[in-house]
């Protein structure tokens, strides 16, 4: 069959909350069993040792740390439907979510897809606990429960749309649902596919059951295949792995932990008993996960077996293995049973052992099998071929090939055969482009729901990025790709790992900083560039940059290739060298051209797409650039020729900046024929040009009048009468280039608007060169237009305090000014730190581009840190036999740190004035039905993205109100739906309809309206 690579791992087991400890566990040879914790029930209570009926023979098992812990706000469900959730529906849901993540996506962008979920699941207990409370059973409670769920809610969740089933073969589960996706796959039903698995212990009934069969360990512990082996210890745990053809993920260059070459499942059909092993149809579905796989049994050097410990179930085994490898003669096939570590984890058996032979094959050594020191002599291993791993095993380099099974209590077995990565997948190649990427600096980003959990997990990163060598450059970029697509942006820039572990550790410890450096936009960003003009020139402009960063590098270099042919020199070379010819007319233009030009193709190669343009002055030929209405070799011909004329024109020129507005100024411009207004960069920021003596004498009178002026050190009077002997030559090298209409809205500061399909054709051109530069109009016009960013493209800032001369808008209001290049210290790192503010803002860079092409590699990343303050577990503790239930005794309830008690709703935002009545029912009705108390919702909070509202939830909300509220006559579903979008606009709409509440009785007093409050949450 076409392989199958496995491209994600989650897990939680018993003793290892993560992947990593689940490695370090297997590598340790540890033991995850203890005592049962008495949040599940009183081990006490159900033990005897004789196993009498109703009883256990053990105290102990495999039990996960707190598993009623759940980041319900993370999911944006609500405590209510929380509390009502099978645990293994919030692990499955949690893990998912990071299987994903450790694949190298993320989550958010297999939104739509064509993913599938499959999930291996056998015990049902929390219905079992819930479902029959019947007078407490709700619309949450049903969604809770149901094999069905564990898959659906993923699917739901993460906006999964390919195939989503829950399988059920007990102990076989997951394997067989890996089966299921990998067919999948392999017809092309999905893309991605989730296999899952999942068991909670939350009652002793399995554990009573197999002491009564005569399966259970008393000591709670597995020994596969070990002469100590005395039955089984039950486990538990959640597991997700995510998988693709292996040529997709080889294209996409993900790294592969291990490549599934064949699977297959089969049933025992009638054998000795229901519950009773075939060795007959295990041997078979051996044999036919080799053929499907392609190998010969010899090829496999180790298997992971179902290995329960069991006298029969172990026996029937090895001897179904024997079938196939008895004849390796000096060379037995290596065995063992992660059962040993963890017990046996009924549903999540197949992924506990999948993931464990994918991690082996990753790290090409085989853990050593707990219990194998006393092998049983009774299963005479070595006949068959087989033995047991004392110390772990060392794999050679190249392929290697493993087996893994996987057994259901009631016939359906499973065994898949994997091998090791390619090496070019387990390491992929670096990602290439057509044009070089890096900008001199890393952007660190990182995306979270909220403020507090954007802190806890920049300390995870920190503390994983601190705690080995891990390269800068694959680190960030890998987070920019995964860790996306919440609210709450964070980015910083750093050049180094130990600058960036040192800037997150801050950033989380001091909240001033990690609101400086994290952005919320609440609208689609709208990009300006504004390009500056002459005079923002100086030598080695840009220098570091250049040296820096190989993506503004080769748009320099490209520049300067269009230019070279006009200037008959490098203006590159002259700027790098410090040459002072850069002030000069000639170069000057051309420089500051081909700086705009790269800066500006820099940003948009980083995704950076401007939707509005505006060039002050000769600025306005790179930005025409960018709007393709202008090409680059026929802009750099135009100002090459421009520079070069006015360079030719006589001294005796000048510009004169005036504190006055143009009309105020008219009359002496109208007495001095060689004098005209250069530039009108503001209502009272003038700039006149022309004859020297003639400005000497406009500034006398001025000054005597107290009107502030300032001389310009300019070669020429550019933009004034003195510019008319060079019009007719550039005349007719315009002609020669043309030029077309704007493509993207174009801000001229020849007419001081936006160009509204008006070409820059030569009659342009020609006439930029003498009019008065409107910046002052144009800017007014594109700020107008309400852009978020105005980026600054030139090689200092210049234009932004001139616009913010123009612009006041109110505290925090107003667009970000932004600033690739701060002057003549700029380099990578301003660069990164413009990019990151952009992405604060809500630009979506390409991040690909911000990094070399050795640096485009997949990098691990720590998981997602999930919140631990919320706690959900059952509402009917589990009782022993012959107990009684306490009727004074409180159900174990949804909680939090100790907090006052809760008033019975919130009240609205309101500048003073009285209590509403008709808010203060809404929130208490939003309250109850989402199960919140008063300080988790407000006026702003939005009922489906914050509050976890659906369609059942927003059908109760209905009811509660007509209930609670007088002159609103019946509601209509339709009629709500528009009005939705927050609780305020809720309230609001309400109170149009005439609501009004009767008495405060009608929908409970304090102590009643609270105590419901706790009913519906436990629901």
């Amino acid at each position: 069959m076409e392989p199958v690579a496995i491209v994600g791992i989650d897990c939680r087991f018993p003793g290892a909350p993560d992947t990593g400890a689940y490695w370090d566990l297997l590598m340790r040879g540890a033991d995850g069993v203890g005592e049962v914790p008495r949040q599940r029930w009183d081990a006490k209570e159900f033990h005897s040792q004789a196993g009498e009926e109703g009883h256990t023979n053990t105290t102990e098992g495999g039990f996960i740390a707190d598993p009623d812990a759940f980041d319900n706000e993370f999911f944006t469900i609500s405590p209510r439907e929380a509390a009502a959730m099978d645990p293994q529906q919030r692990l499955l849901l949690q893990s998912a979510w990071r299987a994903v993540e450790d694949a190298g996506i993320a989550p958010r962008n297999l939104a739509g897809t064509r993913t599938g979920v499959f999930v291996g699941i056998m015990g049902n207990e929390w219905a079992q606990l819930h479902l029959t409370d019947y007078a407490n059973v709700t619309a949450q409670v049903g969604s809770g429960n149901g094999y069905c769920m564990t898959a659906n809610r993923i699917s739901y969740h993460l906006d999964l749309r390919g195939p989503s089933l829950a399988v059920d073969t007990a102990c076989s589960s997951s394997l067989v649902a890996a089966h299921l996706a990998v067919n999948a796959l392999l017809s092309e039903e999905c893309d991605h596919a989730l296999v899952g698995g999942v068991n909670v212990a939350l009652t002793p009934a399995l554990s009573i059951f197999y002491t009564q069969a005569g399966l259970s360990a008393p000591d709670g512990r597995c020994k596969p295949f070990s002469a100590e082996a005395n039955g089984i210890g039950r486990g538990e745990g959640a597991g997700v792995i995510v998988l693709r053809r292996l040529r997709d993920a080889i294209a996409d260059g993900q790294r592969v932990y291990a490549v599934i070459r064949g699977i297959a499942v089969n049933q025992d059909g009638r054998s000795n008993g229901l519950t009773a092993p075939n060795r007959w149809a295990q041997q078979e579905v051996l044999g036919a996960a080799y053929r499907r796989a392609g190998v010969e049994p010899a090829d496999v050097v180790f298997t992971e077996a179902h290995g329960t410990g069991t006298s029969l179930g172990d026996m029937m085994e090895v001897k179904a293995l024997g079938h196939h490898h008895a004849d390796r003669a000096g060379k037995p096939m290596a065995l063992g049973s992660v059962k040993g570590n963890l017990g046996h984890t009924e549903g999540a058996a197949g992924i506990a052992g999948l993931i464990k032979v994918a991690l082996s094959l990753h790290h090409r050594v085989v853990p050593a099998s707990r219990f194998a020191a006393k092998e049983s002599k009774q299963l005479k291993l070595r006949d068959q071929g087989l033995r047991l791993l004392k110390a772990p095993l060392r794999l050679p380099a190249g392929p290697t090939v493993a087996g893994l099974s996987s057994f259901g209590m009631g016939g359906t077995n499973a065994h898949a055969v994997l091998e090791s990565a390619p090496g070019h997948a387990a390491r992929p190649e670096p990602v290439n482009g057509a044009v070089p990427g890096g900008i001199g600096a890393a952007v660190f980003t990182l995306t979270a729901p909220n403020a507090e959990a954007l802190r806890r997990n920049l300390l995870a990163q920190a503390d994983a990025a601190a705690a080995r060598r891990v390269p800068l450059g694959p680190l960030a970029r890998s987070s920019n790709r995964v860790k996306a697509g919440h609210r709450h942006r964070f980015a910083t820039a750093a050049t180094d790992t130990g600058e960036l572990v040192a800037r997150l550790r801050e950033s989380a410890a001091d909240p001033e900083l990690l609101a400086r450096l994290t952005g919320r936009p609440a609208e689609r960003p709208r990009t300006a560039f504004l390009f500056t003009g002459q005079g923002a020139q100086y030598p080695r402009m840009t220098a570091a940059l250049y040296e820096q960063s190989p993506l503004y590098r080769h748009f320099l270099d490209e520049a300067d290739a269009a230019l070279l042919p006009h200037t008959g020199r490098s203006v590159r070379d002259l700027v790098l060298a410090g040459d002072e010819a850069v002030h000069s007319t000639r170069w000057t233009q051309p420089a500051l051209f081909a700086v705009g030009y790269a800066l500006g193709r820099t940003l948009m190669e980083l995704g950076v797409h401007p939707g509005l343009l505006l060039g002050h002055s000769v600025g306005e030929f790179a930005a025409a650039v960018l709007a393709r209405a202008l090409p680059l070799d026929g802009a750099a011909r135009l100002v090459a020729a421009r520079g070069a004329l006015m360079q030719e024109l006589p001294a005796g020129g000048g510009m004169l900046s005036v504190r006055a507005a143009p009309a105020d100024l008219a009359a002496r411009i109208e007495s001095e024929p060689l004098v005209g207004v250069a530039a009108v960069n503001g209502p009272t920021s003038t700039v006149l040009s022309g004859d020297l003596e003639a400005l000497e004498r406009i500034g006398a009178e001025l000054a005597a009048e107290g009107i502030t002026t300032r001389g310009l050190q300019v070669s020429h009077a550019f933009h004034s009468p003195l510019m008319r002997p060079v019009l007719a030559r550039f005349a007719k090298i315009a002609t020669e280039v043309g030029g077309g209409v704007p493509e993207i809205p174009l801000y001229s500061t020849v007419r001081g608007r936006v160009l509204d399909g008006e070409a820059m054709d030569a009659a342009y051109w020609v006439e930029h060169i003498g009019a008065t530069v409107l910046f002052g109009d144009a800017a007014g016009a594109l700020l107008a237009e309400g852009p978020t960013h105005l980026v600054e493209i030139g090689p200092q800032p210049v234009l932004s305090g001139m616009v913010r001369r123009l612009d006041h808008p109110a505290a925090g209001a107003g667009p970000a000014h932004v600033l690739p290049v701060r002057g003549p210290e700029s380099a990578g790192q301003a660069l990164a730190e413009a990019l990151a503010e952009l992405y604060r803002g809500g630009v979506e860079p390409d991040w690909d581009a911000a990094y070399a092409p050795e640096e485009r590699v997949a990098h691990p990343l720590p998981p997602y840190a999930f919140s631990t303050e919320h706690r959900y577990w059952a509402r009917n503790p589990v009782r022993g036999p012959g107990t009684v239930a306490d009727p004074t005794a409180s159900a174990l309830l949804p909680h939090r740190e100790a907090e006052t008690a809760p008033a019975p709703v919130l009240t609205l935002d309101r500048p003073g004035g009285p209590a509403d009545p008709v808010a203060d029912a809404v929130l208490g009705a939003v309250q109850l039905v989402g199960g919140y108390t008063d300080a988790d919702i407000g006026p702003h909070d939005r009922l489906y993205e914050d509050l976890g509202f659906d369609s059942v939830m927003i059908m109760e909300l209905k009811n509660r109100l007509e209930a609670r509220l007088a002159g609103i006559g019946t509601l209509t579903v339709q009629d709500l739906l528009p009005r939705l979008s927050s609780v305020g606009d809720l309230v609001a709409f309400l109170r149009e309809l005439g609501a009004t509440v009767p008495a405060p009785a009608s929908f409970g007093d304090v102590e009643e309206n609270r105590a419901l409050m706790e009913e519906e949450r436990t629901a």
